[in-house]
This record gives structure tokens, C-alpha cells and sequence, in this order.
């Protein structure tokens, strides 16, 4: 499970008991309904800070899971990619640069950008508590996402869960605008078949840009998911702390945040063979993996006789690279 750091973990609770517990669950309680309406943005969702201490703690947590994962796997298809500097745009409370500090520790330089003042500020105080020079030394300033404005100049540039905020037809402009100086791209967005849409679509369109795709796309033919009647998305655990759960009125000690994602890059990547899209089915003597590869949408079966590849398909979850090596039994 992809935990906060022990640094942020500690104080984001300090930031959090400022507030009395009902003020902060009757702020997560609206801004839930908010962000499920899945509507653009006409004016800043953060109004207040005790809103925005709300959403730091019910939402960062998750935000960090996912991004870990995603750039956990984007390391790990371009291992000779080691940033120097990173940019988070549209970055909130800056989950993204600790998630980045942690899977790359040749970060240098790390900056938010970011509209709403309060965000930046609790951001800033986060991060002032930082063991990692990069988030501790961070630059965070106040700025809208603007095509018409210089692009963001960075090895590594991170949007997450920011999309589906802009009106649709600015999306394709947004994308191009990230892309045009980053060395690599991030783009995350909720798992949702809405949340997917938006990233099918960027992924359309950095490929246009004459991109190379990172993850989690093994190829970069066309989606061969039915548009409309399924989609790709992926899946962190992490564990809930007390605070969290009250919060979120759970019970569980984790949850699961879904998300869809893509990243790209100017270099050519160590691109996975295929990608298992669902959880894999294990029964006895036998593994099913539903796999996107280059000749489109596969249903792979493992079994005993399969030796190795067998004992790596009991272990592989949703999500994770299928190796050209594996053996495919119809």
C-alpha cells in the first residue's frame, strides 16, 4: 500500500486539528458532492481554508497513491530517465512533488503551480516540513492554466485530476501547451469512463504531437477498448489513518483510489508488451490475464506447465506489465 510519507503524514494531522472535526466533515461532505457532479470549474472549488484543509485530508492521501503508482511505473519502463526538475500544474497541496521526490531522488527542483492562494499556502507549510530537500526547497507560485502563456519548462511536468476542471474544448490547446517543453508528461485523471474519455482523447493528441507513449499503453495504435462500453483505468490501495477514516466516515482501514492515466515522453521507452487491464482470475493450477498488447484486447491463459511463467502469473496483479516471454494458451 502507498502510505504518505511519515514527514507529510505528520503534518498534514498538525494542519488538520486546527479545524473542529464537524467543521472539516461538513466541508468534505459538500466538496464530495462537488467533485462528483463532474462538472468544469467556473470559479475555484477551494473557497475557504478550512475547505481546503478538508481537501488536503480527504483527498491527498489518494491523490498520492495514484500519482506514486503511475510514476512508479513510468521509472520503470524509462530507467534512464532521472529529472532534475519538475512542475505541477494545477497542483494543490502538492501531493505530486512528494510522490515524484520519492520515486526519483535526482530531483533537484520542484515547483506548484496553482490558482487558489490558500492551497499554495497550507501547500508550503506542508512541505516546509519535508526530510527531501526537493520539497522542502520547493517553489510554489499562483498561476492559471493558460495556453497562451509561456509553457511549463521541465524534465518532468505532472496534471493530476485537472482536466476534467477545464471546459472541453480548451483540453486539446491545455495538452499540446504541457508538452511542448517537458521532457516527460504525466496526466492523470479520476477512474472513471468519463475520466477515461479525457485521457484516451490527450493520449490521441500527444501521440499527434509525435510523442512516444511511456504507460500504460503498450502500444500506440489505436485504443482498441469499445469506446462507450468499457474503459481503462487502474487501481492503488493505501491505508486509511484514524483522521482519515472519521472523515470519510469509513470503517475499512484502507480504501482503493481508481484512476486512468498517461504518460509520455520526447525518448523512446522500454514499452510493456501488453498490460493487465482487470484483476487477474487465479484458480487452481490455472491463471486468466485480460491483457491490452499491440494486436488489441487478449485473454491469456497461464497454466502449471508454463513453469515460470506460471509462478509470475500467480503473483501479477491489475495493472501490472505482461512480458513477451509468457506463453498464451488459447
Amino acid at each position: 500500500m502507498a502510505a504518505l510519507p511519515p514527514d507529510l503524514r505528520s503534518a498534514l494531522d498538525e494542519e488538520l486539528r486546527k479545524y473542529p472535526q464537524t467543521r472539516l466533515t461538513q466541508s468534505v461532505e459538500r466538496l464530495s458532492s462537488r467533485y462528483r457532479e463532474n462538472n468544469p470549474a467556473s470559479a475555484p472549488i477551494l473557497s475557504s481554508e478550512v475547505d481546503i484543509a478538508a481537501y488536503a485530508g480527504y483527498r491527498m492521501p489518494a491523490t498520492y497513491a495514484a500519482i506514486h503508482a503511475v510514476l512508479a511505473e513510468a521509472a520503470l519502463r524509462a530507467p534512464g530517465f532521472a529529472p532534475h526538475t519538475q512542475i505541477d500544474v494545477g497542483g494543490g497541496t502538492g501531493a505530486a512533488i512528494w510522490a515524484a521526490s520519492d520515486v526519483w531522488p535526482s530531483l533537484e527542483d520542484s515547483t506548484v503551480v496553482e490558482q487558489v492562494p490558500g492551497a499554495i499556502a497550507l501547500g508550503r507549510r506542508l512541505a516546509g516540513n519535508a526530510a527531501v530537500k526537493a520539497v522542502r526547497g520547493s517553489t510554489w507560485q499562483r498561476g492559471l492554466i493558460d495556453p497562451d502563456s509561456p509553457a511549463p519548462d521541465a524534465d518532468l511536468v505532472t496534471l493530476s485530476y485537472v482536466l476534467g476542471e477545464l471546459p472541453e474544448p480548451r483540453r486539446a490547446d491545455v495538452v499540446g501547451w504541457l508538452a511542448a517543453k517537458a521532457e516527460m508528461l504525466v496526466l492523470i485523471e479520476p477512474g472513471t469512463p468519463a475520466g477515461y474519455e479525457r485521457i484516451v482523447e490527450a493520449r490521441d493528441r500527444l501521440i499527434e504531437l509525435g510523442l512516444s507513449l511511456v504507460a500504460p499503453c503498450p502500444h500506440e495504435g489505436a485504443c482498441p477498448i469499445p469506446r462507450g462500453k468499457d474503459w481503462c483505468h487502474f487501481s492503488a490501495r493505501l491505508p486509511r489513518t484514524g483522521l482519515h477514516r472519521q472523515l470519510k466516515a469509513g470503517t475499512l482501514g484502507f480504501e482503493d483510489e481508481k484512476f486512468s492515466y498517461v504518460v509520455a515522453s520526447r525518448s523512446a521507452p522500454e514499452r510493456a508488451t501488453g498490460r493487465i487491464l482487470r484483476h487477474p482470475v487465479k484458480r487452481k493450477g490455472m491463471v486468466s490475464l485480460s491483457l491490452c498488447a499491440e494486436a488489441g484486447l487478449t485473454e491469456t491463459i497461464v497454466t502449471k506447465r508454463h513453469g515460470a511463467d506460471y509462478r509470475t502469473a500467480r503473483d501479477a496483479e491489475w495493472g501490472d506489465a505482461w512480458p513477451s516471454t509468457q506463453s498464451t494458451v488459447d
